[in-house]
């Protein structure tokens, strides 16, 4: 891993060029992934036949496009832990949910907002080498919650069974074996076998992250969540054997563009986790894949005091911040750009990863600075709403008349005042 200490004439440039976002969006990746939304708008299930026989390996008919409904049922444990993360994400939903509401203006006219379900949904999940079962878990019951009545589900084929198991425990109406930017399409444009949805949810890989891009606006999208980060601030308290775990936890990822930071006051916190980490990870059997992504994003910080920790995590915007210091609620309040904050070090990542109840798909590559991680109101729909009397439109004329003057929109105010003739 990189290091980088306070001391060092370049500090602050060397902080912010690490902290750049990764480009997610390569020219050629974005000039391939226009192709393929462009076959599969033009040929349909063809493309879609085509594209999965050549990125997948899998050689699927169009009636073979839809998983059927039945999902047998994983080893007890696995069962119960869906069934456990399932109730708490719930819990968390439900108690988000944005409802109606209405009240008087300075007028008397009634304002107010309602909210409604989208009609229908699609959700990615990411398969390749860790089919993510925990996303489906993340990502559909928050829509069932929401009350959205088509949920449709695209994972890479073949489906991993406990995949399929714990869509249809999270809500899914409708799961297909499609993956990548194909799928993506397929969702946003239709295709024969693959109604339109009106927005699309969940995490993937640079293809699918560029497609989504591409067909903003075209369909709605979520977030455009890429590679896991997790940045760590620690003090001289924090236990180094944990944050090495932690790191090597958000590493293991498989894309390689994975980024984990440790940010520390202590040069003895910093010196002995690296120690760990060396130690750790020829142990984990994807050691490949968490050596490859902390050699090419892996960064190390010795800051000079905590308020200059606090400040590079809110440069580096983190989907991910562990705090492992004295006093983490103080320095929670002062972190404002996190997508989630996991306070003392009994809370790692995993927690919420796999289970804690908020949804795990998070912005990175430095959104945070500006968008939320994914929450239930975002399957909503909201209208506002406006009702006057004649009284209280009566009160507002003289209003309506000075904005129409000014803006030189005649009609406008006649539409007022024809109601009082």
């Amino acid at each position: 891993m990189k290091t980088l200490r306070y001391d060092q004439p370049d500090f602050a440039r060397a902080v912010t060029e690490a902290c750049a976002a990764s480009s997610l969006f390569d020219p050629q990746i974005e000039e391939r992934v226009r192709g393929v939304i462009q076959e599969v708008q033009t040929r349909g299930d063809e493309a879609l036949v085509e594209l999965t026989e050549r990125f997948d390996r899998v050689r699927l008919k169009p009636a073979e496009f839809r998983v059927g409904n039945k999902a047998l049922k994983p080893p007890p444990e696995l069962a119960r832990a869906i069934a456990a993360t399932h109730k708490n994400v719930v819990a968390f939903a439900r108690r988000a949910l944005r409802k109606d509401w209405s009240m008087r203006n300075a007028q008397g006219g009634r304002i107010g907002e309602k909210f409604d379900p989208l009609r229908r949904v699609g959700i990615y999940v990411p398969g390749g080498t860790a089919p993510l079962v925990s996303t489906v878990l993340m990502t559909v019951t928050l829509a069932k919650v929401a009350g959205c009545p088509e949920i449709t589900v695209c994972s890479p084929p073949p489906i991993n069974p406990a995949l399929l198991y714990a869509a249809r425990v999270a809500g899914a109406t409708e799961v297909y074996q499609l993956g990548g930017a194909q799928a993506v399409a397929a969702m946003a444009l239709g295709t024969q076998s693959v109604k339109r949805v009106v927005k699309i949810f969940g995490p993937g890989n640079a293809y699918v992250t560029v497609a989504k891009k591409l067909l903003f606006g075209r369909v709605g999208i979520d977030l455009l969540p890429g590679p896991s980060e997790l940045l760590v601030v620690a003090d001289n308290s924090a236990e180094p054997c944990f944050i090495a775990a932690d790191l090597l936890a958000q590493a293991e990822h498989g894309s390689g563009h994975e980024r984990v930071w440790l940010v520390t006051t202590s040069e003895k916190v910093l010196e002995a986790t690296q120690a760990e980490i060396q130690r750790q990870i020829f142990k984990l059997k994807r050691a490949d894949f968490a050596l490859r992504a902390l050699e090419k994003s892996g960064v190390c910080v010795l800051a000079k005091d905590i308020a200059q920790a606090i400040a590079i995590t809110n440069q580096f915007a983190p989907e991910h911040c562990e705090l492992m210091v004295k006093n983490p609620g103080k320095v929670s309040r002062a972190i404002k750009t996190a997508g989630a904050i996991f306070i003392g070090p009994w809370t790692p990542t995993v927690v919420g990863d796999y289970l804690a109840g908020p949804s795990h798909e998070l912005p990175t590559d430095g959104a945070g600075e500006a968008f939320a991680g994914l929450t239930v109101d975002q399957f909503q729909r909201r209208t506002s709403i406006v009702e006057l009397s004649r009284a209280s439109l009566a009160k507002s004329l003289p209003m309506l008349k000075a904005f129409g003057e000014v803006e030189g929109l005649d009609a406008h105010v006649a539409s007022a005042q024809i109601r009082f003739q």
